[in-house]
């Protein structure tokens, strides 16, 4: 059983006071997040809806839900009432939907949009032109607030690209904030980097770490994206 607690501290001594860590939490039941509560960590971040349904419920209603993995429509309407943040905004289908769900409920919900940034084809989420092309798009959600861009870099033990993508990400972030919210601080987050190179990712400008098995250990599945 990894001691949650120390890692939690040794990772608040590595990270930047300004940078949020986000506590990977899929796979893991609710007394293994509740140790992490109880040891001051406040964020979690999930992958499926569901799973954030089972466990918020038995959770301390202080904690901040982000939905780090990929978003179906249809199952958007379920996590909009409490939702902190949504990282995964890969398309404006979703986009739109979001905000759709966020009216109904009188809510605004804070959006990240991913960033194809990765060589895998597998990895979703816009291309740089698609946003700058459409960006009247953006103006039209009026309960939806983009707080900035995320992006997932290719699975190699190749720093150097992983480097090289997190770096582009951090210049669309800064193309999209010169262009489109230049007006105030609202577009201000890069969500980049896991528990394999969330150091680089932080020395590349990530405002927002998605750390897992740093904090919890290996998962009890065989998924390997987001954490």
């Amino acid at each position: 059983m990894p001691d949650i607690a120390a890692n939690l501290n040794y990772l608040r001594k590595q990270v930047p006071p300004s940078v949020k860590l986000v506590a990977v939490s899929k796979t893991k039941p609710v007394e293994t997040l509740m140790t992490a509560y109880d040891a001051g960590q406040r964020i979690f971040g999930e992958n499926r809806v569901q799973e954030i349904l089972d466990k918020k419920g038995n959770l301390p209603s202080d904690i901040q839900w982000h939905m780090i993995g990929h978003l179906q429509t249809n199952k958007v309407k379920f996590i909009i009432p409490f939702i902190s943040l949504i990282h995964s905004v890969d398309s404006f289908r979703l986009l739109s939907v979001i905000d759709g769900e966020s009216k109904k409920t009188g809510r605004i919900t804070e959006c990240l949009l991913q960033i194809h940034i990765a060589e895998e084809e597998t990895k979703t989420g816009f291309l740089l032109n698609e946003i700058i092309e459409a960006h009247e798009e953006l103006s039209k959600y009026r309960n939806v607030k983009l707080r900035g861009v995320m992006g997932m870099a290719t699975f190699t033990q190749d720093t150097d690209q992983v480097r090289k993508e997190f770096r582009y990400l951090a210049e669309c972030f800064d193309i999209l904030k010169n262009r489109f919210f230049n007006s105030g601080d609202e577009f201000s987050e890069i969500s980049m980097g896991m528990s394999g190179d969330y150091m680089i990712a932080i020395e590349e400008g990530s405002t927002m770490i998605r750390v897992g098995s740093l904090i919890f250990g290996e998962r009890n599945l065989t998924t390997k994206n987001n954490g």
